[in-house]
């Protein structure tokens, strides 16, 4: 049972312009420190030539960090291949089209799915595993790093694409078939004929090519845990750092090769924190944004619904020389606390010590260029006690959940060249899916609602709020189970473009949305995009606000009307309907709702238990393994508030019981526990 968060950073000494090894692990020791990630990056300095290894420089960072306590996350270094590797093979570069090679300088710039990059990956990872699994110090392996940045084209990996199709569908009949190639005469008459990906415009291609990337990768990284647990114990975990913005991860599926999910929290901070905000903020590789935080925590749980670890996140300044926005006062306390009441049992920093050279200079670590601890070591040292003191009771938590939404990677990657939603300027969106599914989950946020996201692999059943917005792609079954989840008692959120296509992206012929739209009580044959947004008013309840960027021309047939748009032209069709089915209820939402919508319309299906809370303030719940409730209250503003709580709690952070007005400071996070259980 783990006795508490673990905490800590990954640490480079190979990197430190001088040796500082025991004044550095001495202050991580005084900061609470319980973990260090090691390793990962740094293939040339583990071989430095061919067949010529170098293992002893590991040895006194391990024998060091476990006389302090402080246990060892270990990396395998293939994701950064050595200058004699690429000189002496230039065949196993990465081709981002086909022909073309990645130039060398950067990272992950090769196919690994090559034998000769596989032979020395190999060699390597089993060299390392061998000397170091039995240290005392390792409690775990992180494979690789960050996997799935590029789309292969390379000839090798087409030509296992073109095999996979060949088994998949058997005979090119089928296939033409299924990909609807009797279009613009792309019909094949031999497999032969497939044509390379790099101007393809057919959709079906791409679901099947996007897919097979995301295979590649999850073997790849499958690979490499299995050759890791043939040296590995029983009580070391091995996983990866996941960056769920990669092309070509599917988190679902590649957590099945791993023992825990591990990935990256990347969030702007200073004035990206404030809450509320009622700017629509830029969303990529890093969050912007109290909700998006939230929603970057959940998208780890989601991957195999269990607790998982925070391997990478800020420490100061993130990403470029000229975006240097460290954190106001307390908001380290806030983002890390607010990973953990969502399922976070590590938070570790990226990184220790800020780098005095390569292209991550100015990406600020624990200390400065300086290695004089600040205000960030002072900050996070207070972080650390704090998990020391809260121990095991937050260190396995299961957030609750309101409301659960359904995430599907494959209508993600479809929108991403195909997309359903317009930029500002009129150009296309490749965030339409997150364009979509976001204006649901922010505004189950703005209500004061937990969020579970369930991937369309793992849907079985849900809690009693189902959200299902932009599922454009989707097999039979999935939509059937669909409507039995609300004829058996549940309430179904249904969003735009759902249930639009089958799995191979080709249109449904039958009344949209597809499947659904008799259960649903209304239909729609005619959708629009939308540059300005447009009023919606309720009908009978309170759902004002506005519809953005896509409306659907509703029908109704026996649903009712919640919200109508004030529009000469849209205002002939309803915003949201909604309809008993059996035991439950079907909701439709034929626009991308506003924030005020959005917050109103979860506010409609669940009312929260914590009233009259400051703009300010953010409530979360989870349940420790012991089954105690813990409530974690954040304010995310300059102003100091109270907050009325709902019944008797405790802090676990100062051991007294909590008084009825919580007093909250600027950026402040309290952590609660209900008492008597």
């Amino acid at each position: 049972m783990q006795e508490r968060v673990l905490f800590g950073a990954a640490y480079y000494h190979e990197y430190q312009p001088q040796q500082r090894l025991e004044q550095d692990l001495d202050l991580m020791a005084a900061a609470h420190f319980s973990v260090i990630r090691v390793g990962e990056s740094v293939w040339s300095t583990w071989e430095p030539e061919n067949g010529r290894f170098d293992l002893d420089w590991m040895q006194p960072v391990l024998d060091g960090a476990h006389r302090r306590g402080i246990a060892v996350v270990l990396g395998t270094p293939t994701y950064a291949v050595p200058p004699w590797l690429a000189r002496l093979y230039p065949e196993i570069a990465g081709e981002r089209k086909t022909g073309q090679r990645i130039g060398w300088g950067a990272r992950q710039e090769v196919d690994f799915t090559h034998p000769g990059f596989r032979f020395h990956a190999e060699r390597v990872i089993r060299r390392i595993a061998e000397r170091y699994a039995d240290h005392p110090a390792v409690i775990g392996f992180q494979v690789d790093n960050e996997p799935g940045n590029e789309l292969l084209h390379n000839h090798g990996v087409f030509q296992r694409f073109v095999d996979s199709l060949r088994q998949r569908y058997g005979d090119v009949q089928k296939l033409n078939d299924a990909w609807g190639l009797v279009y613009w005469s792309h019909r094949l008459s031999d497999w032969a004929d497939l044509w390379t990906p790099d101007g393809n415009v057919q959709p079906q291609y791409d679901v099947a090519w996007r897919q097979f990337q995301a295979d590649q990768v999850t073997e790849f990284i499958g690979w490499q845990a299995d050759i890791v647990r043939e040296y590995s114990r029983p009580d070391q975990f091995v996983t990866t750092c996941i960056a769920y913005e990669r092309p070509a991860v599917a988190d679902d599926e590649l957590v099945r090769r791993l023992d825990v999910t591990a990935g990256n929290a990347y969030y702007a901070m200073q004035d990206g924190l404030v809450h509320p905000r009622t700017d629509a903020a830029p969303q990529g590789w890093t969050t912007n944004g109290t909700w998006a935080l939230y929603l970057s925590a959940d998208r780890m749980y989601s991957s195999k619904q269990a607790p998982f670890l925070v391997t990478e996140t800020n420490a100061q300044s993130i990403g470029y020389p000229w975006n240097n926005r460290p954190a106001y006062d307390g908001q380290w306390r806030q983002a890390a606390w607010a990973l953990v009441s969502r399922g976070a049992k590590l938070i570790e920093y990226w990184h220790w010590h800020t780098l005095h050279f390569g292209a991550e200079t100015y990406w600020g670590g624990v200390l400065p260029h300086s290695g004089q601890p600040g205000r960030t070591y002072r900050e996070i040292a207070q972080l650390g006690a704090e998990f020391e003191t809260a121990g095991s009771l937050v260190a396995d938590l299961t957030p609750d959940s309101d409301v659960t939404m359904l995430y599907s990677l494959p209508s993600k990657w479809l929108m991403q060249k195909y997309p359903a939603l317009e930029r500002q300027d009129g150009g296309p969106d490749d965030r339409s899916y997150h364009g979509f599914f976001d204006a649901f989950y922010r505004g189950a946020f703005d209500a004061g609602l937990q969020v579970r996201i369930l991937h369309t692999s793992q849907f079985t059943d849900a809690g009693p709020i189902l959200v299902v917005p932009a599922l454009y792609l989707a097999d039979d079954d999935l939509l059937d189970r669909l409507v039995a989840y609300a004829e058996a008692g549940g309430h179904l959120v249904v969003g735009p473009r759902t249930g639009y296509a089958d799995l191979d992206a080709r249109a449904r012929t039958d009344v949209q949305p597809g499947r659904l739209a008799a259960a649903a009580g209304v239909w729609y044959d005619e959708y629009s995009n939308v540059g300005v947004d447009v009023p919606v008013r309720g009908v009978g309840v309170h759902l004002d606000g506005s519809g953005t960027r896509w409306i659907d021309g509703l029908q109704i047939d026996d649903a009712d009307v919640l919200a109508s748009y004030e529009h000469p032209h849209y205002g002939r069709w309803p915003a949201v309907t909604t309809v008993a089915r059996g035991s439950g209820r079907i909701t439709y939402v034929g626009t991308v709702p506003d924030q005020a919508l959005a917050a109103a319309l979860f506010r409609w299906i669940k009312p929260t238990t914590w009233t009259d809370l400051p703009s300010s303030v953010t409530v979360t719940s989870a349940t420790a393994r012991d089954g105690r409730r813990l409530r974690f209250v954040h304010n995310w503003s300059w102003d100091s508030v109270a907050v009325t709580a709902p019944g008797p709690l405790y802090d676990v952070l100062t051991d007294q019981p909590a008084n009825s007005k919580i007093e909250l400071g600027p950026w402040d996070v309290r952590v609660l526990v209900e008492p008597g259980q």
